[in-house]
């Protein structure tokens, strides 16, 4: 009786959780890859990784920007995240309504297998997380942040300037327009979900 009972409430507590997401929340978390730490450091900000969640079918995904654009679950998304720990936000004050949705679903999918941009260049040719999120909104007339220079970021950190000479060597296109994953979770626009 006692797992059949345990079962219920894991159940429930399961379709609670996914009923607390929207199309278009955008998520975040801290991962697990090499830059990882350096992308905190550079934004001052926890959080290094973020995608768009949709549901597809039922079920909740994240668009994405790794090797290369892609699409995966949400369950497998906040597992590949350090601790699983993760934030959902939202646009404050009103929904995004159908056209804009379908509009966001249709430039996502139109990223997908692109190539990750380890330059972090504004191009459309690769894409990296935070610029794919940002294009996303742009895509329907939302500008969440206003990109920053690379030479705005905290570029002082041995960490920070390891990653920049493997990138860059002598070249750092300092004038670069960037979006962090840390802008994006500031912006004014934006309420935290969870």
């Amino acid at each position: 009786m006692r797992i059949f009972i345990f079962s219920i409430v894991l159940f429930c507590s399961q379709l609670g959780f996914s009923q607390t997401f929207q199309d278009g929340d955008l998520i975040f978390q801290h991962s697990a890859s090499v830059q990882s730490t350096a992308v905190q450091l550079a934004t001052n900000s926890y959080y290094s990784h973020c995608g768009i969640i949709f549901y597809l079918n039922g079920e909740a995904y994240v668009f994405e920007a790794l090797e290369p654009v892609g699409v995966r679950s949400l369950e497998d998304w906040i597992n590949s995240g350090e601790d699983q720990k993760y934030a959902v936000y939202r646009l404050q004050n009103r929904s995004l309504n159908a056209m804009e949705l379908s509009t966001m679903k249709a430039y996502l999918k139109s990223q997908l297998d692109k190539h990750y941009d380890l330059g972090f260049n504004w191009s459309d040719k690769e894409m990296y997380c935070s610029e794919l999120a940002y294009k996303a909104y742009k895509a329907i007339g939302i500008e969440l942040c206003s990109p920053k220079a690379l030479r705005d970021f905290n570029l002082e950190s041995p960490q920070v300037r390891k990653i920049m000479l493997q990138r860059y060597g002598t070249q750092i296109p300092y004038d670069e327009p960037m979006v962090s994953p840390g802008q994006l979770s500031n912006s004014k626009l934006l309420y935290k979900v969870n």
